[in-house]
């Protein structure tokens, strides 16, 4: 399917949303959308986007539905709610829900819009307001072959890599496994940052330094300049960290498995999220760490 002059719904113009869905009309798809405050839409609406009500008076006008929003209850909401997708949805439809979110949810999304003669793939992605700004992010599929291929060429437009993992669920469970890494390496990170203040080195040159060699990761190269520039806006909110480290953690439960580097992690953010840090973006962990 082209992306040109397809009719493409999106919901959720959130700090990753809004860049997404930009990207999509910028390659010339007809875009439809609804997110919770009409506010955020403003600037693609200015650019010829279509505003919606609700999710289900959307739905019928679109070939193409993606989903970013914030919580699992927001997905359940966005699809199985009283002006959900699934109640107006035309058979054909593909849903790709880019939210991070449950396992669990995205087979129950998966299943009933089978049911409907729809389609639908979980497609949770990695990268931040920065990868969204910038067409780059990574982007982690489950469902069906089909439907994947359809949307190539719409993941093309927001990611720079992209892979059907599996079924149903199988991209959120490898965003779970993403945000494991992410956990440990943004400690690192810090902690990193940390020891060479109080070692007395020029922490920019250490972070240049052991960016290029085995320590080297995106949170090195782009978290720790925003450390030491006291930059904490969100490009990936700690709420919403903290929500996708307690998912991980209940679907390894249901697993029997025993992560506890990330159990530290949680507890950590779990205090940040208690103690004001909420709406800030997750290199804040610097901010809080000058204060224990």
């Amino acid at each position: 399917m082209k992306v040109e002059n397809c009719d493409v719904g999106f919901i959720g113009l959130g700090v990753m949303g809004k860049s997404m869905a930009e990207r999509l009309r910028a390659a010339g798809a007809k875009m439809h959308v609804f997110t919770r405050t009409k506010k955020s839409a403003e600037e693609i609406l200015s650019k010829g986007a279509v505003w919606y009500d609700d999710p289900a008076s959307l739905a019928p006008n679109c070939k193409i539905i993606f989903t970013i929003v914030g919580y699992p209850q927001d997905v359940e909401e966005t699809y199985f709610g009283e002006k959900g997708l699934l109640k107006t949805a035309k058979p054909g439809t593909i849903f790709a829900d880019m939210t991070t979110s449950s396992p669990i949810l995205a087979k129950k999304i998966y299943d009933e819009a089978k049911k409907k003669e729809c389609f639908s793939v979980d497609a949770p992605v990695s990268g931040g307001d920065i990868g969204a700004k910038n067409g780059t992010l990574s982007i982690m599929a489950g469902g069906d072959e089909k439907a994947f291929k359809e949307l190539e060429p719409f993941f093309a437009c927001m990611g720079k890599t992209w892979a059907l993992q599996g079924g149903a669920g199988a991209g959120q469970h490898t965003k779970m496994a993403n945000q494991i890494a992410v956990a440990a390496n943004l400690f690192g990170t810090v902690e990193a940052v940390c020891y060479a203040e109080a070692a007395g080195l020029d922490p920019q040159k250490m972070l240049l330094a052991i960016g290029g060699g085995a320590a080297g990761s995106w949170q090195i190269l782009n978290n720790g300049p925003k450390m030491l520039q006291k930059d904490f806006a969100p490009g990936f909110y700690i709420k919403h960290f903290l929500k996708d480290l307690n998912i991980t953690l209940n679907v390894a439960k249901e697993l029997k498995l025993h992560i506890p580097v990330l159990e530290l992690a949680q507890n950590f953010f779990n205090k940040m999220n208690e103690e004001g840090y909420a709406e800030k973006g997750t290199q804040a962990i610097y901010e809080y760490y000058k204060t224990i």
